[in-house]
């Protein structure tokens, strides 16, 4: 398979708001490490995009054939466990599912690599628009964002959940995810053997 070759420009962390957004959405967290009663929580809410055509929400999104046409999404990442009821209507979407549960010790990181690759995939085609979801739109689906940006923008995990918390701020990598991430973003590094190689 030949390498993904990435002619992007990174995503401005500067422009990054500093509203201080603790007060409506920073609430005590659950054993999972995800916020209770945030706004996604209690109500279904639009997707949002994080980078032109790359988009995060819940699973009511990837359910509603009015939100599909509206954004012209063609390619579907669900973050979720269970069936996801995407509409007769969006056969033509492309689709992965990986079987993810809100929880900081599920195995994030050994979809990451497959994940990643396909929204690649999808994004060099100027017409797509990808849809990453989960069931709230929090924390899974915000993490393969998160792994996205780290891959394909050089970004630190947390330059990526700050510029990804920026966009939407209720979403929330639970700190199993953040460790992960961190595992992933080293993985990428070349190996000291690999660059002693190249001198």
């Amino acid at each position: 398979m030949s390498k993904i070759q990435y002619q992007r420009q990174m995503p401005q962390l500067t422009a990054i708001s500093t509203t201080n957004t603790s007060s409506r959405y920073n609430t005590p967290a659950s054993p999972s490490g995800r916020a209770r009663n945030t706004p996604s929580l209690q109500a279904s809410l639009p997707p949002t995009q994080v980078i032109p055509r790359l988009y995060v929400s819940d699973l009511s999104a990837a359910e509603s054939p009015s939100v599909l046409a509206e954004y012209g999404i063609t390619h579907i990442v669900s973050a979720m466990r269970g069936t996801v009821a995407v509409p007769a209507s969006a056969s033509h979407i492309c689709r992965l599912q990986v079987p993810l549960t809100d929880s900081p010790f599920d195995e994030l990181a050994r979809y990451l690599p497959q994940t990643t690759a396909f929204i690649a995939e999808a994004l060099q085609n100027p017409r797509a628009c990808v849809l990453v979801h989960c069931v709230q739109g929090v924390s899974r689906s915000a993490s393969i964002v998160c792994a996205y940006l780290v891959q394909a923008y050089g970004y630190s995990p947390a330059q990526a959940v700050q510029y990804v918390k920026s966009r939407r701020p209720y979403a929330e990598p639970n700190p199993g995810f953040i460790t992960q991430l961190g595992e992933y973003a080293e993985s990428l590094r070349p190996s000291t053997a690999t660059v002693g190689r190249r001198r």
